[in-house]
């Protein structure tokens, strides 16, 4: 993704707001949940005038990771807090571009940078048209750590849980003749290495190579929780797809002992050459549930999913009208959160919109917000244990921001904008808001489009080009 904001504060008020104490919210089922949807007051998270930011992760703390775009467009990591943003990406690893992808509950934070060095095998591994090559880092404390490959040029992350262990992908040093020697669909390649999913940690140095399903070659971590559990997919170098637009063809989750499972489909398996077209798991929660996106049978479109061991993959289908949606965030209480697009299910015709999905239904999350948003909300990526969501939105303007949105619930009874609705309920009684489907203009859609490269997210946005 490219980048992001360019404000600085010192390093004690960074340190402060790190170590605010971690708000503690009871884990239950679905089940359990309200029987409404909370409402949401939103943050733009901005900053004003910025053409493009992004909102990756909010741990339980409220501390965000994010991309912001520099002066010079390329793409810097970021952190919000409070409404004031960080850029983390000075001194970095020497490169241009860099992302921050999360944070544990005590501010270890986890994404990727581009290093000064020339790729050998121009694979363009993170979808920038550099040439240089891309890795993983830890971040604290003002000090970016680079994470180490299996051999290879180039890796990238996935997700980080709170005992510091980072899932993500690592190259190896075998040159695989099925890889494609061409331009992937998402600008990526030609690749040339093979690459595995890996765990980072949670000592200093340590990574662990996740092996794909048999009869596959190489695979991609995207989650992990506190169990140290990890999920991603599986396939091989002809027909897995590297991020941003991340496809492939088997959702598996690898237990703490490194054993594979594969986690089934809704019917399809991949299609590489249309953008986020396959199956994959994105993210698991402390109970084992899991959320991501499988290709429906055709290989043409594709639907979010929930993954219990109870019950197996469950489609999620879409909002009212749409084509396409994915599963791209869970929290302990087992509220997901996600996009589900419209028109010929391509965001760059048909536009995407956020959703929450609670005690089996899922929500435009634009129809559970206060009035006068800042933000359209386009996709939602993270939510946390108290509910609150990041993601990114796009403005009157027509900018592409990072945006945070808090429910008004017991929780947040001093949030502003939740005074009069801190159980959630508006007082007329309506449980929403209709809102108008935005549909992207040109420009904007060309934003998105050059934008969303880095780490898993995107995929699972686009249609057919």
């Amino acid at each position: 993704m490219k980048s992001r904001m360019l404000t600085c504060i010192t390093a004690m008020t960074l340190f402060a707001a790190l170590a605010m104490p971690v708000r503690v919210v009871a884990q239950k089922g679905e089940q359990q949940q309200a029987e409404h949807p909370p409402h949401y007051t939103v943050t733009d998270l901005g900053p004003s005038g910025n053409p493009f930011s992004q909102a990756t992760f909010v741990n339980n703390n409220g501390l965000v990771t994010g991309f912001d775009t520099a002066p010079d467009g390329t793409s810097h990591a970021v952190l919000w807090r409070n409404g004031v943003i960080t850029d983390i990406s000075e001194p970095g690893l020497g490169g241009p571009n860099s992302g921050a992808g999360g944070a544990t509950d005590f501010g270890l934070v986890m994404g990727g940078a581009e290093t000064s060095d020339t790729d050998p095998n121009n694979e363009n591994f993170c979808g920038y048209p550099t040439g240089l090559q891309c890795l993983a880092f830890l971040w604290q404390n003002g000090v970016m750590t680079q994470l180490p490959t299996l051999g290879g040029t180039n890796a990238s992350w996935g997700a980080i849980n709170n005992r510091g262990e980072v899932a993500g992908i690592a190259e190896n040093s075998y040159m695989d003749p099925e890889c494609p020697d061409v331009v992937a669909v998402n600008g990526t390649g030609p690749q040339v290495l093979d690459f595995e999913a890996v765990i980072w940690g949670p000592g200093p140095g340590e990574i662990r190579e996740l092996p794909p399903l048999p009869g596959d070659t190489v695979g991609m971590a995207f989650g992990i929780n506190d169990h140290g559990q990890a999920v991603g997919t599986s396939g091989t170098c002809a027909n897995t797809v590297l991020p941003g637009f991340a496809a492939g063809p088997h959702a598996v989750l690898w237990e703490r002992d490194g054993s594979v499972h594969d986690l089934g489909n809704l019917g399809g398996t991949v299609n590489t050459a249309v953008l986020g077209v396959g199956t994959a798991a994105f993210f698991i929660n402390n109970q084992g549930q899991v959320a991501g996106v499988s290709a429906l049978p055709g290989n043409e479109t594709f639907h979010a999913f929930l993954w219990t061991r109870q019950r197996g993959m469950q489609d999620l289908g879409t909002l009212p009208g749409d084509v396409n949606s994915a599963g791209l965030g869970i929290n302990n209480r087992g509220e997901v959160v996600g996009a589900s697009v419209g028109g010929d299910g391509n965001p760059l015709t048909g536009s995407p919109r956020a959703f929450f999905r609670q005690s089996g239904v899922m929500s435009d999350l634009n129809a559970l917000v206060q009035n006068n948003p800042p933000l359209y909300l386009l996709t939602a990526f993270a939510i946390n244990d108290s509910g609150e969501i990041a993601g990114f939105g796009v403005t009157s303007g027509g900018d592409i921001h990072g945006f945070l949105a808090t429910p008004c619930d017991r929780h947040h009874a001093d949030t502003e904008g939740c005074e009069d609705d801190t159980e959630g309920i508006r007082a007329e009684g309506t449980g929403t808001i209709e809102r108008p489907r935005v549909i992207l203009p040109e420009n904007v859609r060309e934003l998105l489009w050059k934008q969303l490269r880095w780490g898993r997210f995107g995929a699972e946005l686009m249609g057919p080009q």
